[in-house]
């Protein structure tokens, strides 16, 4: 056997420092793959709330209250119009999405708030062109990476379609 000459020590001593770096870094990487699965969920979930109300005829988009759009974030959360089904993503809820429509000026083509609601009142109202579905406070997701305090970040993701319903 073949005597090392005392530096068998140094090999042990860099994997001892490397180790937890390598372990910070593996578990950063899963706390960005999981932000980026949530939010995708997340984008997907409200796209699916708009396509809903997108094809939808008759919605009052004036009455946050309205049937159709109560049914349409039951839907975008849990698959199911009445809401029967458990939530895809835990902790969001129906409170935490805003539906808003909004019009298109014919010239410039850039959105400005629906006005409808504002002075509709006994006439027919003109249906918005595009629809908006948004978090707009955010779902909010605590980072948990070891020995680093990170404080929570809100995602906050929007989605528009154009609403084809009459």
């Amino acid at each position: 056997m073949r005597k090392l000459g005392g530096r068998g020590g140094n090999t042990i001593i860099e994997t001892a420092m490397l180790i937890p770096v390598l372990l910070l870094l593996l578990v950063g990487m899963a706390q960005i793959a999981k932000f980026t699965y949530t939010y995708y969920t997340l984008k997907k979930t409200l796209y699916g709330i708009a396509t809903y109300l997108s094809t939808q005829q008759g919605v009052n988009f004036c009455d946050p209250s309205d049937p159709t759009i109560a049914a349409a974030i039951n839907f975008g959360l849990t698959g199911s119009t009445d809401g029967s089904q458990p939530v895809f993503v835990t902790g969001l809820t129906a409170g935490m999405i805003q539906v808003t429509p909004e019009s298109l000026d014919p010239l410039s083509g850039s959105p400005f708030p629906f006005l409808w609601c504002s002075f509709a009142y006994g006439f027919e109202a003109a249906p918005p062109d595009q629809i908006v579905v948004s978090i707009p406070n955010g779902y909010i997701l605590q980072p948990r990476i070891p020995f680093l305090p990170i404080n929570a970040i809100p995602l906050k993701p929007m989605v528009k379609v154009p609403y084809v319903g009459t």
